[in-house]
């Protein structure tokens, strides 16, 4: 081990984590030029290669990148939207609205988008991200700097991705795609509404607001890019003399072409699923707008903020004194960048960013705000969500989807979903407990707990 394995959980938490987790958060600590820890946060469970809830910051000189330690769905990530409307005024159009929203996001395996492009329009696409949408009338003018990096992550390179990457994302934008990917409408906690003074920073302003959380990522295009790589990488550390404890783990220089590609490759995946996820807004917003029969402006649908919790990206940190440059892999990972941060936006600069945390369809999910403890301990990074302990297909030997689904119902959650075992495999028991993740960072002093958001309507590919 170059650098200690750390791992933020509670007793609770660190009794039901597997040991699989314990094993790959070593196994990353043993990669060459990581600095200071190889962490894993309170929702970490088994993944490929890195531990899902797993960070790792990298020398850029000195260090590797490695796809394992991103993911396949690169850029998966969290975008929360507010609304001025209270409960008692939703509640008796949740079916219409989800209903709605289900015709027109697109969700399931292998779906295709209603917005088309043409293949020559990718490269501008994944360069500028949702800049790139707002200069064409997909965003509104406050979109960009309402998402991390301002929309769109600098470095990409679409001759560094393949053919087959770009057929099959092409016609996927707009879309929700499957497994543990959401759309979700959903209501500020009275019971679990921490911060009256933080919530207000962020446009949240009673008790039972309305809001809609996506959670989706880089379908298919992401997925073809770290399927590509990840072959290369697996030859080339014969080249470079680089040995690793679990083949998973590939990895090559950043500073080496091969890897320096690879970044502008897996940059043109992130700036692919801002566009995506912006696109669903779009959509979201015209849903809302014609149930309510007002614009979406007047009914304040801002962007609160998207999050990344599957990149590689550039940034600097302090270390040892000093500030220097580092490649930081956040794995099922959240950005958690404290009050005073440059890359924050101007208007929550004074209180910190906005962390967005998903639970399952049936926990619902939490806003925190990140810290300056996270800059110093933790490379500004914090857990991502509830994460899993029980496999997709343990979960539908368990409980059958249209099941889930009634009980659901009866609990006031209505659920659209394009497949039932889909439903199933989502199921709240195959999660961890939601409120304990968040709790045990919050404790940690790592992101700071704002409002609990539970779920009313819900869509699932």
């Amino acid at each position: 081990m170059h650098v200690p394995a750390r791992i933020y959980a509670s007793k609770k938490l660190l009794d039901n984590m597997d040991s699989g987790v314990i094993e790959q958060v070593t196994n990353v600590a043993c990669l060459p030029g990581i600095v200071r820890y190889s962490y894993a946060m309170a929702d970490a469970h088994w993944g490929y290669g890195f531990p899902i809830g797993g960070v790792a910051a990298f020398d850029t000189e000195k260090g590797i990148i490695s796809p394992g330690g991103v993911g396949f769905d690169v850029n998966c990530g969290m975008r929360l939207i507010r609304t001025n409307l209270r409960f008692s005024e939703v509640k008796p159009k949740v079916k219409e609205l989800v209903d709605l929203i289900f015709s027109l996001v697109p969700a399931g395996v292998g779906v295709k988008g209603s917005q088309s492009f043409a293949q020559s329009q990718m490269g501008d696409i994944t360069s500028l991200g949702v800049r790139w949408c707002a200069e064409h009338d997909l965003a509104w003018d406050d979109d960009p700097e309402h998402v991390e990096e301002g929309g769109y992550i600098r470095g990409a390179d679409i001759s560094k991705v393949s053919r087959q990457a770009i057929t099959r994302g092409v016609s996927q934008f707009g879309t929700l795609g499957s497994g543990n990917h959401y759309l979700e409408i959903q209501v500020v906690d009275p019971d679990r509404y921490f911060d009256p003074a933080l919530a207000k920073e962020f446009g949240i302003v009673h008790d039972d607001q309305v809001m809609v959380m996506i959670h989706c990522g880089s379908r298919g295009f992401g997925h073809q890019v770290c399927t590509d790589y990840l072959r290369n990488f697996e030859s080339g550390m014969r080249r470079f003399g680089i040995e690793v404890r679990d083949r998973d783990l590939a990895c090559l220089p950043f500073n080496s072409k091969e890897g320096k590609d690879y970044y502008s490759a897996m940059v043109c995946a992130a700036n692919f699923a801002f566009v995506n996820r912006q696109i669903i807004v779009n959509k979201v917003r015209d849903a809302f707008a014609k149930v309510f029969h007002r614009d979406a402006e007047a009914l304040d649908m801002h962007l609160i903020y998207d999050v990344c919790h599957n990149v590689a990206k550039v940034e600097k940190h302090r270390y040892d004194g000093s500030s220097m440059e580092v490649l930081v892999h956040r794995k099922g990972a959240t950005r958690s960048f404290g009050p005073g941060h440059q890359d924050i936006p101007a208007s929550y600069r004074d209180v910190g960013q906005p962390v967005i945390i998903g639970g399952s369809m049936e926990t619902g999910s939490y806003l925190l705000v990140g810290t300056a403890k996270a800059m110093e301990d933790t490379f500004g990074s914090t857990a991502h969500g509830s994460g899993r302990t029980m496999s997709r297909t343990a979960a539908k030997r368990e409980v059958r989807g249209a099941e889930l689904q009634r009980k659901m119902l009866e609990r006031g959650i209505y659920v659209k979903a394009a497949t039932m075992d889909g439903l199933a495999e989502e199921a709240g028991m195959a999660y961890k407990d939601i409120s304990e993740v968040v709790e045990t960072m919050d404790r940690a002093g790592i992101s700071k707990k704002v409002v609990a958001l539970r779920p009313v309507g819900n869509i699932k590919g």
